[in-house]
């Protein structure tokens, strides 16, 4: 079944036309970044459901060329900062700054006055500065001076982060992994797809001009919001709730966690899952849709035991066992 309409049928109101256009990113992005397709279709998913990502990888995996794709294909505004030890809040924020002219203070936004920012290395900063995202994240505003200043519709932060043990980085307190939509891997590429990135190079790519890349606008704000309409269409029946609940349920009561989901996970498993089964073209949530995206939504929300650490066991192992053993709806 196709999602439901809108009143206004045609273009840029139809959510068919929409879902059209942003599936059309995957292959856009793929001009200029080979064989992150799950990473593209999580970012997706984050922008339908007014969420933030997490992108986690060793460095020199295209993390940030993957972003800057994505914003390039969907014609966004975008801006990027570059996290380091001596990085400030308003360097993030913005500032008030004094004009002589007028002998009065006035604000200048940081660069989180965009659509889509890309924290690049947010956890090579300290967690003073890391916090300065917290409620741009959460509120989507920006108080300085007692004053609250709206952030543009919509706003996404795509935070790269180098794994936890390499040196010179600061983990994310459990607050703020909270704030994130989706954790999301991005892995060493296969022999092949390493091969394909060579012969691009060799053939002259260059990760520095997308535009020469042929990367084009393939959607925009209004398939966004025609699209966020639909998925708030999409019927979720009380059996997938209780199923959402559930798996997060199963998380607190597990020996090898020592923190499981809130319920502020549950309620994002439910909007994740809801954006994933409209982009496969249903008005409705099943099962698999839930199973699909539990492993980035919840992944980031855990903490495990260090005894469990020490025997190997990850946060995703975790969430795989839970799913096998989490009675599923019928």
């Amino acid at each position: 079944m196709m999602a439901p309409t809108t009143d206004n049928a045609g273009y840029p109101g139809d959510p068919d036309t929409a879902r059209a256009s942003l599936e059309a990113l995957r292959a856009e992005i793929a001009k200029a970044v080979v064989g992150q397709d799950p990473a593209v279709t999580g970012l997706v998913v984050a922008l339908l459901c007014r969420g933030h990502v997490l992108l986690e990888g060793v460095p020199g995996v295209a993390k940030t060329l993957l972003v800057r794709a994505l914003a390039s294909a969907l014609e966004l505004d975008t801006k990027r900062i570059q996290f380091t030890p001596d990085l400030m809040p308003s360097d993030v924020t913005g500032s008030l700054v004094y004009d002589t002219r007028s002998a009065e203070f006035s604000f200048q936004p940081g660069p989180v006055f965009t659509n889509l920012l890309l924290a690049d290395e947010i956890n090579r900063t300290p967690p003073k500065t890391q916090s300065s995202l917290l409620e741009a994240m959460e509120e989507r505003q920006v108080t300085v001076d007692g004053t609250p200043r709206p952030l543009p519709d919509p706003f996404l932060v795509a935070a790269t982060q180098n794994p936890v043990e390499y040196e010179g980085t600061y983990p994310l307190p459990e607050a703020q992994l909270d704030r994130f939509l989706l954790k999301l891997t991005i892995p060493l590429p296969s022999r092949q797809d390493e091969i394909d990135v060579l012969t691009r190079h060799a053939e002259g790519f260059n990760p520095r001009d997308l535009h020469a890349a042929g990367i084009r606008p393939v959607a925009g704000p209004a398939d966004l919001e025609a699209a966020r309409a639909a998925v708030a269409k999409t019927t979720i029946s009380p059996e997938i709730t209780a199923y959402v609940v559930d798996i997060c349920r199963a998380t607190r009561e597990s020996p090898s966690l020592t923190l499981g989901v809130s319920p502020r996970g549950a309620t994002a498993l439910l909007a994740t899952s809801r954006a994933w089964a409209w982009l496969t073209g249903r008005d409705y949530v099943i099962p698999d849709d839930v199973k699909a995206l539990a492993l980035p939504t919840l992944r980031h929300r855990v903490q495990l035991r260090p005894e469990a650490e020490m025997e190997g066991v990850t946060a995703d192992s975790v969430i795989h066992a839970i799913l096998a053993h989490v009675p599923v709806p019928r």
